[in-house]
């Protein structure tokens, strides 16, 4: 069976693909704010506390989850750390910074 063939067969489904990818995508960022808070000497807990948060919320977001978490946790986090937070507005190839 050739390549093309078996891609006939099994066609791939983009949303699946783009769903995935966006998960991926969730994980490689969370890592790098484990790295970032590593790198500051921070411990889960001395960051949650730096911040006013639980250590749960400190390991949701370093596991991707930032869905629900507030915008002014994720800064805490961010500025803990020795960064800032940026929040742009995409649209196509036309980006606004908004914060």
């Amino acid at each position: 069976m050739s390549l093309k063939d078996f891609i006939a067969e099994h066609p791939v489904d983009r949303e699946l693909v783009d769903a995935h990818k966006e998960r991926m995508l969730a994980e490689v960022r969370a890592y790098r704010l484990r790295e970032l808070r590593e790198a500051a000497g921070l411990t889960q807990a001395q960051l949650a506390e730096r911040i006013g948060v639980g250590q749960r919320q400190v390991s949701k977001i370093e596991h991707g989850d930032l869905d629900s978490a507030k915008v002014s946790t994720v800064r805490g986090y961010l500025e803990a750390v020795g960064g800032s937070l940026a929040i742009e507005y995409v649209l196509g190839d036309q980006r606004v910074q908004v914060a």
